[in-house]
């Protein structure tokens, strides 16, 4: 079972600019390390996404 952090809920705009960000200089990335990049910035949009609305 999962428990929350204590201290203040993580920030979901901070976590998608964080996401995002994790997207820059792709062009520089070897190709075959695209796919765990993008899973990886899915994973965190999905997480901020649904802690909006408390999904």
């Amino acid at each position: 079972m999962n428990y929350p952090l204590p201290g203040p809920p993580p920030d979901p705009a901070a976590a998608i600019a964080g996401a995002l960000e994790r997207l820059d200089g792709l062009e520089t990335v070897p190709l075959a390390e695209h796919v765990a990049r993008f899973d990886a910035v899915h994973a965190t949009l999905t997480d901020a996404l649904s802690s909006i609305d408390k999904v």
